[in-house]
């Protein structure tokens, strides 16, 4: 790390660019700056490559960092297993989960066609339409969801209704944003 805070990343690494999501390789030597480090992703800016990016936790060795281990919950299904692993979804920008940002509107359970499971839908949102992290929060979520003994399928829909409004966060997220 250079003086000013920046590293060097040591090999190449793909990243989502933000807002926009779209996937692109961030070459190895490129400066980074870790702005935030929440739900095993890290969201660097590189202004040599234009911007704020997204890069996997699975790739944390290239920012110098030890690589975590997915964690999976143990035991019987229970639907606080699943809430659990969605606070550990984190908007790229916003240093509050997608549970506590009140992005998450429904959490429905239901047994799985298949007969090995619970089937996961969940009904969200974003803080801005236009957000091009959708996808990516979405499919972060599906894969959380699918950690969770008992469930054999998972689904993210996004939505726009309501709207989302600051009015949503939690207590906890607002205090974590300085605005309660």
């Amino acid at each position: 790390m250079n003086s000013d805070g920046y590293l060097a990343l040591t090999r190449d690494v793909q990243a989502i660019k933000i807002p926009e999501g779209l996937v692109t390789t961030l070459p190895a030597q490129s400066l980074v700056q870790i702005m935030q480090e929440l739900g095993g992703s890290f969201t660097v800016v590189a202004p040599d490559r234009g911007g704020i990016f997204r890069i996997q936790g699975a790739d944390a060795d290239a920012l110098g960092r030890e690589v975590a281990a997915p964690t999976a919950a143990d035991g019987p299904f229970e639907i606080e297993k699943v809430w659990a692993q969605l606070r550990e979804c984190y908007d790229p920008e916003i240093p509050v989960n997608i549970v506590d940002l009140g992005l998450i509107y429904d959490v429905a359970v239901s047994e799985d066609p298949s007969g090995k499971g619970q089937r996961i839908a969940v009904k969200m949102t974003l803080t801005a339409p236009g957000c091009g992290m959708g996808p990516t929060l979405a499919a972060d979520a599906e894969q959380r969801i699918l950690t969770v003994p008992g469930v054999a399928s998972a689904s993210v829909e996004l939505t726009w209704d309501p709207q989302w409004n600051p009015s949503m966060i939690s207590s906890e997220g607002k205090m974590k944003l300085g605005i309660e």
